[in-house]
């Protein structure tokens, strides 16, 4: 069919996107059609109508207002899908024919700019990952922020790495190749609301990546040594190319890449960061309950997003923990000058996404006066800042920009109270600039005219009711109303005619509409001009902005540190290079919080060469899993650079922290629970090392008995004498406890009280073992019906009876050392275990009933089985 002219030019550009929503500027709206019409109604919850598209054929339509743009924006990002803004080209006043339209920006979960697309504590990163056959790079930024940086990892294991790593990030968006999206959609799946975006091979190229980064960075930007990481810096330049191609405008906010490694900080596995919940609950993935809502006392949000990178990523490097922990204990120590800096820090706005904005050039007058108030803080801030000894707070407040040339330029230039438009006027400060000030006086004079005006034709027609109104229609006008209309003079030119009144003009009041009308005019584009001229300065000044913000966001954590040590009690940890762990009075930091003041029973941990491996039994509910985790929570905290909630403590430097815990299945990977366990602990033996802490609960219990125990032992002896890692391993399989002969490994059990066939829980973590599970009594503590308790509890009496529980290793015929077995199983049995079952037999028979042919046929029997 013949579309409409406006029609064609939509769907040309349309064809452009068509992965895209397109937004397409027409007036005041922004309106969408054909399937975008329809799906983004629906999203929206607006109206869906129609629009003759040509030949008298009607096609879908919806729209948004181009001023409530934004939070639509959001509500479909929110909803994975991406928006093309295509805007209006010329004014359509001064248009001959089609006003011309472009779009000016693609907007994706990775990409987004807005506000309401943005949570305040948290990065919105748009990540790219690169798969070779000899590695894999990763590059990741938050263009809001600015933050970009660059890793890369060789070896087998690399590919497996950048995952974990890509887990930690929880990318909004991430850019793969074509070839690599499968394999790399399947192993994400469940990974968070990760958009995965398939682009081109090409765009990962070597040689394009090094052009595009001295485009953007300037010739000399491989300062840092980005240019010799060949599989990060084609991840990085995949970034940008994307970047280029779907914003369309500067990125002078993205930061020159930071070049990291994984092995720079405590690597924690995905499976750990869940089990440990450092960020997400496992429940309902928030923050409430998670280690990082016990620390966040952050006063900024720049500090906030901080905090969340150092508790994701804690130091291995003792010097660089003790200049965070003396920090953290110089602000402890001083808790007026920690009040002090949290009230000013209480004042200090988002620096980092303010110059993002700045820089991308969607900041408004309020953003800059957002940019005043804080600048305003940074000098007596520095000043205060000044008076501490500690080496990384005087580093702090020596590198600190006040930025007072830069707040002398906003104040001077900015209203207090300035509109949020910036293009309706009000916004440039009188002082300014002499024609702002010029036309504002036009302005403001024409209207004591007007006022003046009207009360001068009052005074010559005699009619009290006369007034001089406005309306963008007919501009400026007088009006009278019907009963005076026999007192209008023959100067009075008439312009509309209204039920009760006729409205008119005269020569005089035309002149002075031309004359205010103008002034107004030109003064909000020339307040238009100056601002984005001012903001230009501003964008050219980023770097600086962006280094306060980092140095403010720095400060913000190690005082949020501090607050949190005085409020919940914490101490400062002993953190050196050594083996050692020494916790006393341990205690769980969220649980802790959660419980009633008091209320957590402490513990002690002694991690050394000759406590290597703790094995601990108990009863279920006991808090062996609670105890394991605080253990290596107190070990992340510490190395973070935060007091620890204990008496005393003294941490080794941990490598990395790898648990198995709990059961989960893979339903969409096709992995049971118990592959799912054992992959997790094939990685914890393939990776750890001696400085390592391993956290296992209860591995083995996926299988049958004599599976999970032989896989169980196994492990214990593996990790004890081939890893040496510092471990702790939980299990109800107590025929594990013998293990205690070999050297490094001890028993540690929970303590209970048994009173009348019911358990009291103590909480308390002390020498020993215990030879039972006290499953029973823990069903009855979770009310399972009495007639089912008593069942069971008759047939674990037979099963003991017969020798199938209870028995211990040594019963079992397994050697000591668990390397094999030296007698042949036979019915699922060891031989001394069916030795047992047959002397059993021989006691319940009655020999007085049997006849000679029965007694030998029962011989022959046992003869056979025993052979």
């Amino acid at each position: 069919m013949a579309y409409t002219p406006m029609m064609q030019q939509y769907l040309k550009i349309k064809q452009q996107y068509k992965d895209y929503i397109l937004f397409f500027r027409m007036g005041d709206f922004y309106e969408m059609f054909f399937d975008d019409a329809l799906t983004a109604a629906r999203d929206l919850e607006i109206t869906l109508t129609a629009r003759d598209g040509g030949g008298g054929e009607k096609v879908p339509m919806c729209g948004v207002p181009h001023h409530a743009a934004e939070s639509y924006i959001a509500r479909l990002i929110e909803k994975g899908r991406r928006v093309a803004i295509c805007d209006q080209m010329e004014d359509p006043r001064q248009a001959k024919g089609l006003v011309k339209r472009e779009v000016t920006r693609i907007v994706t979960p990775g990409t987004v700019m807005e506000n309401q697309c943005l949570e305040e504590n948290n990065n919105n990163y748009l990540g790219s990952l690169l798969v070779d056959q000899n590695g894999c790079g990763l590059a990741y930024t938050d263009i809001s922020t600015g933050l970009f940086c660059i890793t890369q990892f060789t070896g087998s294991n690399s590919f497996n790495e950048s995952i974990d790593e890509l887990m930690r990030l929880q990318p909004a968006e991430l850019l793969v190749s074509r070839q690599k999206h499968r394999a790399v959609a399947g192993i994400l799946t469940g990974a968070g609301n990760v958009l995965l975006n398939a682009v081109d091979d090409e765009i990962f190229d070597y040689d394009r990546a090094r052009d595009i980064m001295r485009r953007q960075f300037g010739r000399d930007w491989p300062e840092n040594g980005a240019d010799r990481l060949e599989f990060g810096l084609r991840a990085a330049g995949a970034i940008l190319y994307y970047l280029q191609e779907t914003q369309k405008r500067s990125l002078k906010q993205i930061n020159k890449p930071q070049v990291y490694f994984t092995n720079q900080f405590m690597r924690i596995d995905a499976a750990s960061r869940r089990n440990l919940e450092l960020t997400r609950s496992i429940r309902d993935g928030l923050r409430w309950g998670t280690l990082l809502w016990v620390l966040d006392l952050t006063s900024t949000a720049m500090g906030g997003r901080l905090l969340k990178t150092w508790i994701e990523q804690p130091l291995v490097d003792p010097t660089l923990i003790n200049r965070r922990l003396d920090a953290v204990e110089e602000f402890v120590q001083n808790m007026f000058l920690r009040e002090q800096i949290k009230e000013m820090l209480k004042k200090v706005y988002d620096l980092e996404r303010l110059a993002g904005r700045v820089a991308y050039g969607s900041a408004n007058a309020r953003d800059l006066l957002a940019l005043s108030k804080s600048f305003d803080v940074l000098p007596e801030l520095k000043k205060v800042l000044g008076h501490c000894k500690t080496r990384l707070i005087t580093q702090i407040a020596t590198s600190l920009d006040d930025m007072s040339d830069i707040n002398e330029l906003l104040r001077a230039a900015i209203m207090d109270d300035p509109p949020v438009s910036i293009r309706d006027g009000g916004i440039i400060r009188d002082g300014y600039h002499p024609e702002v000030d010029r036309l504002r006086s036009a302005s403001r004079d024409g209207k004591n005219w007007l006022a003046e005006l009207e009360a001068e034709e009052r005074q010559k027609t005699g009619i009290k009711s006369l007034k001089v109104r406005y309306n963008k229609v007919f501009g400026y006008y007088l009006e009278v109303t019907k009963a005076n209309l026999n007192q209008v003079p023959d100067y009075y030119i008439r312009r509309q005619t209204l039920v009760n009144a006729e409205r008119f003009i005269t020569p005089r009041l035309k002149e002075y509409e031309d004359m205010i009308m103008g002034a107004e005019d030109r003064l909000i584009q020339l307040e238009f001009q100056l601002f984005c001229e001012l903001r230009q300065k501003l964008t050219e000044q980023v770097d600086r902005i962006q280094d306060a913000a980092g140095r403010i966001a720095e400060l913000d954590v190690l005082v949020s540190f501090a607050e949190a040590a005085e409020r919940a009690g914490y101490v400062r940890p002993l953190v050196s290079n050594s083996r050692k762990m020494v916790i006393e009075e341990g205690r769980h930091p969220v649980v802790e919080r959660v419980l009633e003041a008091g209320s957590f029973v402490p513990n002690d941990t002694l991690l050394d060469d000759d406590n290597r491996l703790v094995l601990i039994t108990g009863p279920n509910m006991a808090g062996k899993s609670t105890y394991m985790r605080q253990v290596a929570l107190i070990a992340l905290m510490a190395q973070a650079g935060s007091f620890v909630p204990a008496a005393r403590a003294e941490i080794g430097v941990v490598d990395m922290i790898f648990t198995r815990i709990g059961a989960a299945d893979d339903l969409a990977g096709g992995r049971s629970t118990f592959m799912v366990e054992m992959s997790e602990c094939r990685d914890i033996v393939n990776n750890a090392t001696d400085a390592s802490l391993i956290i296992m609960d209860e591995v083995g219990r996926g299988t049958s008995t004599y599976d999970g125990i032989s896989i169980a032992r196994a492990l214990v002896e593996y990790i004890n004498a081939s890893i040496g890692a510092r471990t702790l391993f939980s299990t109800h399989y107590h025929e594990l406890t013998d293990l205690d002969i070999l050297p490094g490994v001890v028993n540690y059990t929970i303590n209970i009280r048994e009173i009348n066939d019911e358990i009291i829980f103590l909480r308390k973590v002390l020498p020993g073992k215990v030879d039972r599970s006290y499953g029973i009594q823990v069903a009855r503590l979770a009310g399972l019906p009495e007639r089912i308790l008593r069942r069971a509890k008759e047939i674990l009496l037979d099963m003991e009876s017969r020798g199938g529980q209870g028995r211990s290793t040594a019963d079992c015929q397994i050697d000591p050392a668990g390397v094999k077995q030296r007698e042949a199983k036979r019915d699922g049995h060891c031989r001394q275990c069916l030795i047992k079952r047959l002397t059993d037999e021989l006691a319940d028979l009655d020999t007085s009933r049997m006849t000679p042919l029965e007694a030998l046929n029962l011989l022959a029997h046992w003869q056979e089985k025993l052979k």
